[in-house]
């Protein structure tokens, strides 16, 4: 009786919590590997989230316009041919200058030497102040200069009546793409005659047709014959007239 009961196969009754029991203990294994492996992959992820901030950051690219200033010298002259400045009083004074008057204006634009006509300024002109103790007006300027071929320089800023004046270079076209700086505009004869500096940057060397000695300003300044003709040798190329 007890051969015969040491022999016999246990019951599936009795086999199933065993097998249960180990399944169970596997399972809990392989979740606690499992857990341990996502959180070993949390981990990394915050690493490289940490690593990402507080990194070095590249170093910022450096400008390779050129850097070195070029001075330009250019004569804008009234010679009361183009119906400029035309005077547009939009403030409730009328009777005198005030805040919000408008000056569009256009006028002739010679190299500082005065024998090469260059083209034209184009632009606009706000009133700002009006200072009667000075006899003159405070403006802000926005307004082109065309050279022709060459291209265009955009500048704004104060323009002032009755005093030199410093304008920002915001720009240009042609030789003077990617230009900036400032220009001083000396008043000579208010409207009539301007004589301008241009300190430019961020552009090559100028064209050697732009280039000159200048005639010192004065109220006696005049172009040559042959400029103000706008003779093939006294122009540049395809100027702004």
């Amino acid at each position: 009786m007890a051969a015969a009961l040491r022999a016999a196969p246990p019951s599936p009754a009795t086999a199933r919590p065993a097998e249960g029991f180990a399944k169970a203990v596997a399972a809990s294994r392989v979740a606690a590997g499992g857990g341990v492996g996502a959180a070993g992959k949390r981990k990394a992820r915050g690493v490289a989230v940490r690593a990402s901030l507080f990194s070095p950051k590249p170093a910022a690219a450096k400008d390779a316009r050129p850097s070195k200033v070029q001075e330009l010298y250019v004569y804008e002259i009234n010679e009361r041919d183009r119906e400029s400045p035309a005077y547009l009083r939009l403030s409730a004074k009328q009777t005198e200058n005030a805040l919000g008057d408008l000056v569009p204006f256009t006028n002739k634009v010679y190299n500082g030497s005065l024998d090469k006509r260059l083209g034209i300024t184009a632009g606009i002109c706000v009133l700002i102040q009006h200072v009667p103790e000075r006899n003159g007006d405070r403006y802000e300027a926005i307004y082109s200069f065309y050279f022709g071929d060459h291209g265009h320089i955009t500048v704004q800023g104060p323009y002032l009546t009755y005093e030199e004046s410093y304008l920002a270079v915001t720009g240009g076209s042609g030789a003077f793409e990617g230009a900036y700086g400032q220009v001083k505009l000396h008043q000579i004869v208010f409207p009539f005659k301007i004589f301008y500096t241009f300190y430019l940057r961020g552009i090559p060397d100028l064209p050697r047709e732009l280039l000159c000695t200048p005639v010192p300003p004065s109220p006696a300044v005049e172009p040559t014959p042959a400029a103000r003709a706008a003779e093939p040798h006294a122009c540049v190329n395809n100027f702004t007239n």
